[in-house]
């Protein structure tokens, strides 16, 4: 690669859960620098300090007075549902028979899967997110033309051909047989090539049969680094219907428990109607939920429970869930977040609600030590947020006095716009008026490279 780039400004991430280990978790340096090489962070210090030890060879990218932060990192989204985002007037089941499954039908075209493709990734890093957990829809070409934008753009991103083998129509059946082998044919192309991995995608419990799930897990088996990603306890209509399904498993989350499903790296969207035995099996089984706020307000599925799932100390990431999210913004989906915990009696601090979507999405999928810190070590993937980055943001940010109401602020009106620069691996993106990545120009530090 050989990108050597130095970028100054105010640093902030976390080195622990805020919520566990309180304000000691905030790595707060004002007027600070990164200095990476190659992709990855080398050293981080005050900007002074940095700036003498590294005197010539890197390019400057400064971004004074703004605040960098580690890329953002989206633990669950489909793909698929990009175009209808924002579809009105239906909770899940029928919202997945009148707007999700016909958008998904579309994506047996190869070309429109690409097209589509271009812009999720592209909305992606428009609102700092570097990292994402994706579903595809049931077309295997639909997660090839993902994967294809996520390389040229040297994204780090997770996908999956969704397995989907009952209750759905005939256009997006597969069978457990083809599921699988399809499965295992894009595990082998795609896993571990560069920054991308594979998740294995029963869509739920619903649309699967016993013996789908069970090829599964043959996968998993198979493969102990993929990931698994699939939906629980989302809508309570949903619930009822999987007990009459699966009469013989003790509850949802059970279900997969006994098809082998939960261990580290599978990751469960919602988890919003859950008992006390799920809770605590989640924990056991180490594996992780993602948090959608913004779908389960649109759609009306509920609201999460977040003390519950702390006090069970089950790892926690956010999730925009697009498109029964409304928004690609995981500053939006913080602004939800925290109206959900205040409807439920509980707070939810911006410390909190960033640390779940940096470096608790990290531990969310198993990623610590690569993403989700402005860390020695970490990828370089990084985000700028802008203050001021509309007039009356600016007027708002200056009545707060603190760093945490400043965050606040921003993370309760922020949006797209606050984005003032992502880096993936290091490389500046901004997005020109085709909606392609280019690097902008750049600052060099004069004196010849070392």
């Amino acid at each position: 690669m050989h990108n050597r780039v130095i970028l100054c400004g105010d640093l902030l991430d976390f080195t622990d859960d805020p919520a566990v280990v309180g304000e000691h978790a905030v790595r707060y340096q004002a007027q600070g620098a990164l200095v990476i090489i190659d992709g990855l962070i080398v050293a981080r210090g005050p900007e002074a300090e940095i700036l003498s030890q590294y005197p010539s060879g890197f390019t400057l990218q400064r971004h004074t007075g703004q605040l960098i932060i580690p890329g953002l990192i989206d633990c669950h989204v489909h793909f698929a549902q990009t175009e209808m985002i924002a579809a009105y007037g239906e909770q899940l089941l029928t919202w997945l028979t009148e707007h999700a499954f016909p958008a998904e039908e579309k994506f047996a075209d190869p070309a429109h899967a690409s097209a589509i493709a271009k812009i999720f990734t592209t909305e992606l890093l428009n609102n700092g997110t570097t990292t994402a957990l994706v579903f595809g829809t049931v077309h295997p070409q639909s997660v090839e033309a993902l994967f294809e934008v996520a390389e040229a753009k040297n994204m780090r991103l997770i996908a999956g051909k969704v397995m989907m083998d009952r209750n759905c129509p005939p256009a997006l059946q597969d069978t457990a047989e083809s599921s699988y082998h399809q499965s295992k044919a894009l595990i082998d192309k795609w896993h571990g090539r560069g920054r991308l991995a594979y998740a294995l995608t029963p869509r739920f419990a619903p649309t699967s049969t016993p013996e789908q799930l069970a090829a599964c897990r043959d996968l998993m088996a198979e493969y102990p680094d993929v990931y698994m990603q699939t939906h629980v306890s989302e809508n309570l209509q949903e619930c009822e219907w999987v007990k009459e399904l699966f009469p013989e498993s003790a509850d949802y989350v059970g279900l997969y428990e006994d098809a082998g499903l939960l261990r580290k790296r599978s990751v469960l969207a919602h988890g919003i109607h859950l008992n006390e035995r799920e809770l605590t099996a989640i924990h056991d089984h180490d594996t992780a939920i993602a948090h959608c706020p913004t779908s389960n307000l649109f759609i009306g599925s509920g609201l999460f429970n977040l003390k519950a799932v702390r006090e069970h100390k089950i790892t926690v990431g956010m999730g925009t869930d697009v498109g029964g999210g409304s928004s690609f913004s995981l500053l939006q989906t913080y602004n939800e977040a925290y109206k959900v915990q205040q409807l439920l009696g509980n707070k939810l601090s911006a410390f909190e609600g960033l640390y779940l979507s940096t470096l608790g999405g990290a531990r969310a999928l198993d990623l610590e030590g690569t993403i989700g810190q402005l860390e020695v070590g970490v990828e370089a993937d990084i985000v700028v947020l802008d203050w001021a980055a509309t007039p009356f943001l600016e007027f708002r940010l200056a009545q707060s006095h603190s760093l945490h109401d400043k965050l606040f602020a921003l993370m309760m009106l922020g949006d797209d716009r606050s984005i003032a620069a992502t880096y993936l691996m290091g490389e500046r993106v901004s997005k020109d008026p085709a909606g392609t990545w280019v690097p902008p120009v750049t600052d060099p530090i004069a004196g010849p490279s070392t």
